[in-house]
């Protein structure tokens, strides 16, 4: 049995090399941490996945959510939130499903769905981001009839009525339901941009 000698600077080659890829998975876990953590509890990437919110998103556009600002205030009327998918919705098992619509009706509320149009506590809601073209009907869970929101519930629809699965056929959805709210959308870089509330005239 016999030991080779390494030379002194053949051992400070290699004492340099280990300090470099040291670094470089040090490098890599700290990447990952902040990562996990802005993932988990700040900012939540999502793709829209079909028309249900066109013209306003299309199918493919790839957005940013927020999913702190709920923890210090709720939703609005206009904000746009991604929440998990009612099990009235049915989506399919095992998906991980996900939907993006707009908050209309907050809680308290009473809303309709009547007269190609959506109805807050009697007042017809106007909505600019909605193409003329485009007919709101209601659905099997407001035909016919009112819904008053409760305490933590929210009424959202997709900008694009008639082919856009919502509360009008699903009913309310609930605060804990809702992941957060979008707020960047970063592709296509052509519509890249700050995603703005949507306002409506007094009284709402």
């Amino acid at each position: 049995m016999y030991l080779i000698i390494i030379p002194e600077y053949m051992d400070g080659f290699f004492g340099s090399i280990g300090s470099f890829f040291l670094e470089i998975v040090q490098t890599v876990v700290i990447v990952l941490s902040i990562f996990l953590v802005v993932y988990l509890l700040l900012v939540q990437p999502h793709q829209v996945n079909g028309l249900s919110m066109f013209p306003t998103y299309n199918n493919g556009d790839y957005l940013l959510t927020d999913k702190i600002s709920y923890r210090f205030g709720s939703p609005q009327r206009g904000d746009v939130v991604v929440f998990h998918a009612p099990e009235a919705a049915q989506c399919p098992e095992g998906t991980g499903c996900d939907f993006i619509k707009r908050v209309v009706g907050v809680p308290g509320e009473t809303v309709e769905v009547r007269d190609n149009a959506i109805w807050i506590n009697g007042e017809k809601l106007p909505e600019s981001y909605i193409p003329p073209e485009n007919y709101t009907r209601p659905g099997a869970f407001t035909d016919g009839r009112s819904v008053t929101l409760g305490p933590d519930e929210y009424f959202v629809s997709g900008d694009n009525r008639p082919h856009s699965s919502d509360s009008r056929s699903w009913g309310p959805i609930t605060i804990d339901e809702i992941v957060g709210k979008a707020f960047f959308r970063y592709w296509p870089v052509t519509t890249m941009q700050v995603i703005k509330h949507a306002t409506y005239p007094k009284p709402f």
